[in-house]
């Protein structure tokens, strides 16, 4: 693999006119392709084999013109006037004729004629249909409808408008740019060269832009949830960065050391290189893994995200040695750009001081990281998971606000309806299983009403609103799902299944529940045999995996503290605490774990190079910190500033996704990788590196610290002297 790599890194560097053009090529032409065709974003989750699911699909089929995007338009009166007045009562009956002809909408109903009226008289619930689905509904159609109904806050009425309908794609492209700035700052601290930071950031740009245009070429054809180009980015822009930095950094040290800018980036490519491949690949398992759980939004997110870190590996080993070409000794800071070979010798940094103490300390070191990494996951414990509803988005959002006007005047579970579907081979016997569902539910606790059954055309299927007296993600509505489902579920003759927001995200939650095992076992299995391959070793690859157990962990009980028990949520910006997203276990564990083995990949692969080359098992773990802490330092920092960005979103989804990522980066890089791993790597010793002589000639050398590679070099300097 090193060799190989040297090899790709020297022909790029060597052609790297014709390597820049090709990539700026195919950047034009991915650009030009996702112009030509993108397609929208959907907002649907569908879960084959689930209830809710079989639910939706009798739906479309029996109740096609009500298969588009829903809208529902709140309409309050002023304290101490109800609607009944005949002047307030016609401003509404104005709403409900203004919406009819809006764009996009195939009608709206009138509230007094089907009283959808709150007790008080004071609010009205206009109901709007539109044709299309919400992902089909376009910018215009939906801003016509957030502006209708100006005539009846003229006459003192205040409306506010929600609904599926306004579940609009999470805008991207101003704050979370902040992280973007830190990581540069970052770069020009790390590096101590404006040249050096650029290129490094440049370089990541073109990958997460080619990343990026690849995916919106692939959205005519591929269905895209809002959240999938968003997590894209968001991993692209990180593993592009860091990537960069780490190949970077070693073409650097080479040069310090005297070696020519060609050999020096071959070299690095062939070393570093190594690292950045088998740490991609480790990300793209974790994230490509994810299709075993069978929910299509959520493989579609993991390719996604696994493609934009593909093609940040590919940018890393072929366009960075190119860029390194044109840079030459500008790369380094000023002070070491003439007579770099006088410069070797360098005072120890911080990494060398930090390693003593932490092997030195190695056992209370790692007792004080196990007890309080797992002080900080008893939190976790109390997660709770659903799917977020409008009552969760942020505060002045015009979902937000209708939402708040719902609960106000009908009470919290009017924003999450639940739809009971019952049908049968006959209308006489769908009609007698509607009242064998009315006699089973009464008395249920938690439900407020079951609204009149709508009946399709062959009068064969009804749909039945369940409307509970909590909100949708309340945990008394989740049981009253439970038992809905409990007491329906054995009717002779007739098919029932219950749907709604609630009901989808308890469904989500139980199949991602049943493939998580599979998950873990594919994904941490995989891993752990690359590690084995990587590291030709037994003890170090469980050690990590059991180092990211205490990172997930304390990654689970920080976010449940801030996002659904509320600690600290004003310095995110979250109005609104609650349950976390339901896929956002899988997707951390999944994105975590890769990372996590990323930076396993690069400290502890410095560890085995000088172990291979001789030194003891105490000088190479020391040594392996003392040059990797500075880069992996700068590089979870710059990791942490991109998640962190995407924190200041006002979407909670991607807001909990960006915190939950950058906390568990951080934990994972300063508390696991540098200080535990060591301690951990310093107590076994020469055990660490142990693999049974029967496993080690089963699994192939691939050769990632470039044992191979030095060697070659070695003899070749020997017949041919290298000159300086």
């Amino acid at each position: 693999m090193a060799t190989l790599l040297y090899r790709l890194g020297r022909v790029s560097f060597r052609h790297r006119r014709t390597v820049i053009v090709l990539w700026l090529v195919l950047l034009a032409a991915l650009g030009g392709a996702a112009l030509a065709f993108k397609g929208p974003t959907s907002s649907d989750f569908t879960m084959p084999g689930t209830e809710s699911q079989r639910a939706i699909d009798a739906l479309r089929q029996e109740f096609p013109e009500a298969s588009g995007a829903t809208g529902t338009i709140v309409v309050a009166a002023p304290p101490g006037r109800t609607l009944a007045e005949p002047q307030l009562k016609g401003a509404v009956q104005g709403v409900v004729k203004e919406a009819a002809t809006l764009p996009g909408v195939i009608g709206a109903v009138d509230p007094f004629q089907v009283q959808a009226l709150s007790r008080d008289g004071r609010y009205a619930l206009v109901q709007v249909q539109f044709a299309e689905r919400a992902d089909k509904v376009t910018k215009d159609q939906r801003t016509a409808y957030e502006h209708s109904g100006a005539a009846a806050e003229a006459a003192g009425l205040r409306v506010e408008h929600g609904g599926e309908v306004m579940n609009a794609e999470p805008e991207v492209g101003g704050t979370e740019s902040i992280g973007v700035i830190i990581a540069l700052v970052v770069l020009v601290v790390t590096f101590g060269s404006l040249v050096a930071a650029g290129m490094t950031m440049v370089n990541a740009l073109i990958g997460v832009g080619a990343g990026m245009a690849g995916l919106y070429a692939l959205s005519s054809v591929v269905s895209l949830t809002s959240t999938a180009p968003v997590l894209a980015l968001m991993l692209g822009l990180a593993v592009g960065i860091d990537y960069s930095l780490f190949i970077t950094s070693r073409h650097r040290q080479h040069l310090v050391e005297g070696i020519e800018p060609e050999e020096a980036a071959a070299r690095a490519v062939g070393t570093a290189g190594s690292a950045v491949v088998f740490a991609g690949v480790t990300v793209i398992i974790a994230l490509a893994g994810l299709t075993v759980v069978d929910i299509p939004f959520l493989t579609v997110m993991g390719l996604a995200a696994a493609g934009t870190v593909a093609v940040a590996v590919l940018v890393a080993v072929t366009l960075l040695p190119a860029l390194l070409g044109f840079a030459g000794a500008k790369v380094l800071p000023r002070r070491l750009r003439n007579g770099r070979a006088g410069h070797t010798a360098q005072k120890e940094g911080f990494g060398f001081r930090w390693a003593r103490i932490v092997t030195r300390l190695r056992v209370p070191v790692i007792l004080v990281g196990i007890l309080g990494l797992g002080a900080l996951a008893l939190p976790a414990a109390g997660m709770r998971v659903a799917l977020p509803d409008a009552s969760t988005a942020a505060e002045g959002t015009p979902a937000r606000e209708a939402a708040d006007l719902i609960t106000a005047g009908f009470g919290p579970g009017f924003t999450g309806r639940l739809a009971l579907v019952v049908s049968s081979d006959s209308p006489q016997r769908t009609t007698a299983a509607v009242g064998e569902v009315d006699q089973a539910l009464k008395g249920t606790p938690n439900l407020l009403a079951v609204t009149p059954p709508n009946l399709s055309q062959d009068k064969r299927t009804a749909l039945l609103g369940i409307i509970p007296a909590t909100g949708p993600t309340d945990e008394a509505t989740e049981t009253l799902v439970q038992t809905v489902r409990e007491r329906t579920r054995d009717l002779p003759g007739a098919d029932v299944a219950l749907t709604g927001q609630t009901a989808i995200g308890i469904d989500v939650s139980d199949k991602l529940s049943a493939a998580m095992p599979v998950y873990l076992l594919l994904v941490v299995g995989l891993s752990v045999l690359l590690l084995m391959l990587v590291f030709r070793s037994l003890l170090v690859p469980l050690k990590a995996a059991l180092g990211f157990l205490l990172t997930v962990g304390a990654t689970f009980g920080i976010t449940v503290l801030v996002f659904q028990e509320g600690h600290l949520a004003n310095l995110v910006g979250l109005s609104t605490p609650g349950p976390l997203i339901s896929f956002l276990p899988i997707l951390l564990i999944g994105i975590l774990f890769g990372l996590a083995m990323d930076y396993e990949v690069f400290l502890v692969s410095r560890m085995r190079e000088d172990f291979v080359h001789g030194e003891g098992p105490q000088e190479a773990t020391i040594s392996g910190m003392g040059h990797g802490a500075r880069v992996v330092t700068a590089a979870a920092l710059i990791m942490t500033s991109v998640f962190a960005g995407f924190v200041l979103l006002d979407d909670p989804v991607i807001k909990s996704m960006g915190f939950a990522l950058a906390v568990g980066v951080a934990i994972d890089a300063f508390v696991v990788r540098m200080t535990v791993v060591p301690a951990v790597i310093s107590l076994l010793g020469r055990s660490a590196w142990w693999l049974p002589g029967w496993l080690n000639r089963l699994l192939p050398n691939v050769d990632i610290e470039g044992e191979k590679l030095r060697k070659q070099l070695d003899q070749a300097s020997e017949k041919v002297p290298v000159t300086v």
